[in-house]
This record gives C-alpha cells, structure tokens and sequence, in this order.
C-alpha cells in the first residue's frame, strides 16, 4: 500500500471545501494525475494538496548528513563569541524595535 491513502479527520478539524482551483496540464500530467487518484483513492484536490503537504514539509527541514552534520553540532556545542558588529546590530536593533 502507498503512503499516499485516504485519511479520515475527526469531524471538528474537517474544514469545508468552498475553493476553486483550475489548472491547464499537458495531456500527460493529466493521465498520471488520474491513475494517481485511481491508485490512492484520493480525489484530484486530496492528492494535490498532499503533494503541496509534502513539498513544504521537506523544504521546511534541514538533514545534515556527514561533515555538515558534524560541523554544525560543534557551532552549538561551542557558539563563538559575537563579534563587534553582531553586538553594534542587536544594540541598533533594542533602539529601533525596542
């Protein structure tokens, strides 16, 4: 079974569907839209909005693998010290914002 199924909200959290959207596809994105509906069960609206789902939660986190992963762990562990023009910049910040 794919990950992509029809999923029940409780009754309180289902929120109307009064959108529109239309879309012009190619011939060929419309054939894999609907044997992707066909497979998930999903309506056309379900599964796009899935997708969006998906597409924002991937680019909203960060997966450090390696090196990267390593080097950031010993930023946090051992921050450097501000520098003078971070303590400048957060002091014109408190004046301005407060």
């Amino acid at each position: 079974m794919t990950t992509l199924t029809r999923r029940k909200r409780p009754r309180a959290q289902r929120e109307l569907k009064t959108e529109r959207m239309e879309l012009r596809l190619a011939p060929g994105a419309k054939k894999i839209i609907q044997r992707a509906v066909s497979v998930t069960g999903l309506a056309a609206g379900d599964l796009a909005y899935e997708g969006a789902r998906r597409i924002l939660e991937e680019h909203e986190r960060m997966v450090l693998r390696g090196a990267d992963r390593d080097a950031f762990l010993a930023a946090v562990r051992s921050p450097p010290e501000p520098t003078k023009r971070l303590i400048a910049a957060l002091k014109r910040h408190r004046e301005l914002i407060g």
